[in-house]
């Protein structure tokens, strides 16, 4: 696939009628075709000046504090350009106006991907930071994103690793893990037990069809009281039992503190203090500190990650050649940030 570096370039752009998804693919993205039409413009006018080659200088900075993500991605996105590039390391924090990252080279090397560039590291650093609060509520506690369902699926992936880059133990989205090399995290829906009509059923055949490295962890609120489902699978599968799971929907009033200290209470009373009490559902920092406090002690989070706002990156350039530039209201030349690394 042909990259994009002028304007009329666009025009032979064919689109297969047949094509299933909306999202962009990999060669798309790398050639260009996901960037704002006006870097095009850009390029052409500079070719005619005989000024598109000229070297230099970008910083890319936050208009807000977070965790930084999306690097991995740039760097790929970059590989085969002429440039040389500075960053903060992914997982690393930064603050408003902090330079994140520096690009150096011809113009015409990165032009068209500055769009790319700055999506990448607005929307996972925007994920990350959330994750991060999540982190930071839970303590040592486990928690893992469940965040895919409520994301484009060719973004589900990207936002489930930043998720972990913020601070997550796991990811249930299947490809995010294996990007990380890790095993994909989950237990099983409602329409399991929905469909077999009884819970033990469903626990019962998990701990006999799943393999012995999968935590034998039973939801517990789709038919009873979850307390008494909680004692039921208890019962059942004794010491292989290693956690319950409450997701108890919002029309039942969702897993409150008190919930979560009476089916504690009750384990600990029928000699289940082994038995740990994961628990998901609209959770974000505030709940998962409260819930944490009151005895729960792992924690599946969705829509708090994935519907969090992309942290606005800006690019600026800051020296044409060796000289210190800057367009009205920002400072010319380059600030420093001593979490940078030179990766290219």
């Amino acid at each position: 696939m042909k990259e994009l570096n002028k304007l009329k370039d666009v025009q032979e752009i064919k689109i297969d009628p047949k094509r299933k998804l909306f999202s962009a693919t990999h060669e798309e993205i790398s050639s260009g075709y996901t960037t704002d039409v006006y870097f095009l413009k850009t390029l052409d006018i500079l070719e005619s000046l005989d000024l598109a080659d000229k070297t230099v200088t970008a910083e890319i900075f936050p208009r807000k504090s977070g965790i930084f993500c999306g690097l991995d991605e740039v760097l790929n996105l970059l590989k085969d350009k002429k440039i040389e590039l500075w960053s903060i390391p992914e997982g690393e924090s930064f603050e408003a106006k902090d330079t994140v990252m520096r690009i150096r080279g011809p113009y015409k090397e990165f032009a068209v991907f500055e769009t790319v560039v700055l999506g990448i590291l607005a929307s996972s650093s925007g994920w990350a930071t959330a994750a991060f609060k999540c982190r930071e509520a839970a303590g040592d506690k486990t928690f893992i994103c469940f965040g895919s369902r409520h994301v484009h699926p060719a973004v589900a992936p990207v936002m489930e690793r930043a998720a972990v880059i913020g601070g997550a133990n796991g990811a249930s989205c299947i490809l995010a893990a294996k990007l990380l090399n890790q095993n994909p995290l989950g237990t099983v829906p409602h329409a399991a037990f929905l469909i077999a009509g009884d819970t033990l059923t469903i626990a019962e055949a998990y701990d006999k069809v799943m393999p012995p490295e999968s935590p034998r962890i039973i939801l517990v609120d789709t038919f009873k009281d979850e307390v008494e489902e909680t004692i039921r699978v208890a019962r059942l599968l004794g010491k292989k039992l290693e956690g319950i799971r409450l997701d108890t929907p919002s029309e039942r009033g969702g897993v409150t503190p008190e919930l979560v200290r009476e089916v504690r209470a009750r384990l600990d009373f029928e000699g289940y203090n082994h038995v740990k009490i994961f628990v998901s559902g609209g959770l974000d920092p505030e709940r998962i500190k409260i819930l944490s406090e009151n005895g729960a002690d792992a924690f599946g989070v969705g829509s708090y990650i994935s519907s969090a706002p992309p942290i606005d990156m800006t690019l600026d350039l800051k020296k044409v050649e060796d000289k210190p530039v800057a367009k009205r209201g920002r400072i010319p030349g380059l600030i420093e940030n001593k979490k940078l690394k030179k990766f290219k």
